[in-house]
């Protein structure tokens, strides 16, 4: 029975270095995330932006979700929170009273998403969930500040329930991306690629260059399909561990790799990419191991010179209060057995937990967890859907037009930055987009479900052009949306004119009001 345990748990054994390269990369993967949203603080988290909080707490605002972001719309409150969150992040990164540094990190993150869903994405879940099960994992043990002055571990390699949650987290990503992909051009037609290379609003460089290749893009279809659904499978062979490992890992590099060169998806291929570290086996680990070395001791001498320059400059500082703060008692060693038991305990249950909220993917009514049992992962938000591109991919395709109108009746596109208007599609529609946030923003435009936020980016619009003076003022703004669906075989529909929303500016509105009143006898 031991053997057979021993057997049981090979596929979930992990090196601590890899844990800790995840959490370095993940750390990393939030602080890029911080940069991109903050260039957007007023915009996507402030009440003078696209989302006031009274329109997300009137149409977008889950009882059970929590955000501190959400406490005001002063866009210098967010940024006091986004300073909160990327110090943590760094601290993370260092490796810095992890645990904590993971508690922050993964709260402050939460309560970004909370504050804005429709700029969310899958990456967004999946980033979430590395970092909850972050809290259980010793990811600080090793390459951290809080390995200094202690001892190294007896061994390198770690299992707990907390591991399984981990491994079981990464298959689900994958199975329940394919099991959503229900559609005909993914099981049978095998177009799905094509399709989605057919989207200007996602499309790169590499894109186009394998765009007219159909036979291609047909393989990329199966390909796939069938590596999100069976590839997973290898992560649980208990033969070969390290084999399978590696071949896991190897081939989703390839794979996301190839999705960044193709598609524009902001940081969900990277933080696919960070998230598969934590499987890399010792063999790979003492490979890194020694690169690492050697390129310490290369850069050992020139840290060494440029310290001791600096050393007479920070000689010079001194802090007025030092507070040292220290404990000398250990927990017996019965009351840690205890503790880890519980622990496994909990993870145990929480994994159950998320297991069954994916099992919506296969769909089984039978299997579906009912709304009662939800609040708990609205609360914490192991809440989580995979399904990109699924079940099949979105056709509506084209560009935004910003159709403003000045006062003397020329008219004036906003998103090519006041050139003057044309209808005719721009060389690349990706460029539109400031970053995936705002793509992801203009596709839940076009929603009839999200109607209600449409007047809200109109006006914001406005109130932004208005506020450069350089500007020639406008009298009112169109949002209106190139329609051009994708067809098949290579077909290009013809873009069809649809106006989203309309609105006035101010003192057009103003003055109309006043021609009103003069025209009454």
């Amino acid at each position: 029975m031991p053997a057979f345990l021993t057997l049981l748990r090979r596929p979930f054994v992990v090196d601590l270095r890899a844990l800790a390269l995840m959490r370095m990369a993940l750390a990393a993967v939030v602080l890029l995330d911080v940069g991109i949203r903050s260039t957007d603080l007023e915009a996507h988290y402030a009440n003078m932006g696209v989302l006031p909080l009274h329109v997300l707490y009137q149409y977008c605002w889950n009882p059970y979700q929590v955000s501190l972001h959400a406490i005001s719309g002063l866009w210098g409150v967010q940024a006091l929170l986004f300073l909160l969150e990327a110090g943590a992040a760094v601290a993370l990164l260092l490796g810095y009273h992890t645990r904590l540094a993971t508690f922050l990190t993964w709260v402050l993150l939460v309560s970004v998403q909370n504050r804005n869903p429709l700029i969310g994405q899958g990456g967004d879940d999946l980033l979430r969930m590395l970092l909850f099960w972050g809290l259980f994992l010793p990811w600080g043990r090793l390459y951290s500040l809080d390995a200094r002055g202690r001892e190294q571990p007896e061994k390198l390699t770690y299992f707990s329930a907390a591991t399984v949650a981990y491994i079981v987290q990464i298959a689900l990503v994958y199975w329940c991306t394919a099991l959503l992909k229900s559609a005909p051009e993914w099981t049978t037609e095998g177009t799905a690629i094509y399709y989605a290379l057919s989207l200007d609003q996602v499309l790169l460089p590499g894109g186009k260059l394998i765009y007219p290749y159909a036979g291609l893009l047909h393989f990329l279809t199966f390909a796939t399909y069938y590596t999100e659904l069976l590839l997973p499978f290898v992560l649980f062979i208990p033969f070969r561990v390290t084999w399978w490992r590696l071949l896991f890992v190897g081939i989703m590099y390839s794979f996301h790799l190839g999705i960044s060169l193709t598609l524009f998806v902001g940081l969900f291929f990277l933080i696919n990419m960070a998230s598969v570290l934590g499987l890399l086996p010792p063999v790979a680990m003492n490979w890194l191991d020694k690169r690492f070395a050697l390129g310490a001791q290369r850069l050992g001498p020139r840290l060494a010179a440029r310290t001791a320059l600096l050393r007479p400059r920070l000689a010079q500082f001194r802090v007025p209060l030092r507070l040292r703060v220290e404990h000398h008692w250990e927990l017996p060693d019965s009351t840690r057995t205890m503790l880890r038991g519980v622990r496994n305990a909990v993870v145990t249950v929480l994994l159950g937990y998320v297991i069954w909220w994916n099992l919506d993917s296969v769909n089984k009514p039978a299997l579906y967890m009912s709304d009662s049992l939800r609040w708990f992962g609205y609360l914490f938000r192991v809440d989580q859907h995979w399904g990109m591109f699924a079940p099949a991919v979105f056709k509506d395709d084209g560009w935004y037009i910003l159709d403003g109108t000045t006062t003397d009746g020329q008219h004036l596109d906003l998103n090519r930055d006041g050139q003057p208007m044309t209808e005719q599609k721009p060389a690349s529609v990706v460029s539109l987009f400031k970053n995936d946030r705002w793509r992801k923003y203009s596709e839940n435009y076009l929603f009839v479900s999200n109607e209600y936020m449409r007047p809200y980016y109109c006006n914001y619009l406005l109130r932004i052009w208005h506020e450069n003076p350089v500007h020639p003022p406008l009298r009112r703004l169109e949002v209106v949306y190139m329609k051009e669906v994708s067809l098949p075989n290579y077909q290009v529909a013809k873009a069809k004119r649809e106006v989203l929303c309309i609105c006035e500016a101010p003192q057009a509105t103003a003055a109309n009001l006043d021609s009103a009143a003069d025209s009454i006898p």
